[in-house]
């Protein structure tokens, strides 16, 4: 990787400096989008302790999922449970701390800390749980708390393509979270599906400009099915 050319040659390289004790932004809904790749090397690097932001953790044996069967995951930030018995069995045991939040407010959290805005404003949760301890204000007549923005040390993304300077494109619904949590890493790596030369991608089709990326590297992928559901 040199200049502003951020192709990467291994899996090994994508992810060099990361390390335990550190936050990871993913990205992913359900098995929709996610970074099996990448994932798969952070188990194989073996990385612990870390606090994984991801609006689920994928499903027992594929996506995060594999990084729970190592307990290489302390700390889950994350919208739902999902189809994860090994993520419900942890938490409910106490061995994994998990912060459940709303999904638009999840996504809100990575946006604001990829725009650099310190916290925001929502009526969401108020009067929950999602609610205690948070600053409450008032505005027009309505209770809205104050949630933080999170950042992480790394986010790790999927695209369908990019060129040599990082530019991202995500197909349909793949989208999803990855383009708040590539704005929102210190250190932003993308795999995708194919990697163009500079000037074959469409400026306006761009999702995710090369500026907020890294790192790419290009993979296969098996893309699981989440839940199968086959007419009796």
């Amino acid at each position: 990787m040199a200049g502003f050319d951020k192709r990467v040659n291994s899996y090994a390289e994508a992810l060099e400096g990361l390390k335990d004790g550190m936050t990871l932004l993913a990205g992913g809904f359900g098995l929709c989008g996610i970074p099996e790749n990448l994932i798969a090397e952070i188990r194989r690097r073996g990385t612990r302790d870390l606090t994984v932001v991801s609006n689920n953790c994928g499903v027992d044996g594929f996506g995060l999922g594999i990084l729970l069967e190592d307990r290489q995951i302390r700390k889950m930030i994350a919208s739902y449970v999902g189809e994860n018995a090994l993520f419900e069995q942890q938490l409910l045991s106490g061995e994994l701390e998990v912060e459940l939040t709303p999904q638009g407010t999840l996504a809100e959290k990575m946006r604001a800390g990829g725009a650099g805005i310190p916290a925001f404003y929502t009526a969401t949760g108020y009067g929950t749980g999602i609610a205690e301890g948070k600053e409450v204000r008032e505005f027009n007549g309505r209770p809205y708390i104050l949630e933080q923005a999170i950042t992480g040390d790394f986010a790790i993304v999927k695209g369908w393509k990019a060129d040599h300077f990082g530019n991202v494109i995500y197909r349909h619904t793949a989208q999803n979270f990855n383009p708040l949590a590539a704005t929102a890493g210190k250190i932003t790596v993308v795999e995708v599906e194919e990697i163009v030369e500079p000037g074959e991608l469409e400026p306006s089709q761009i999702h995710t400009p090369g500026i907020y990326v890294d790192r790419i590297i290009c993979g296969q992928f098996e893309k699981r099915i989440e839940k199968r559901t086959l007419r009796g």
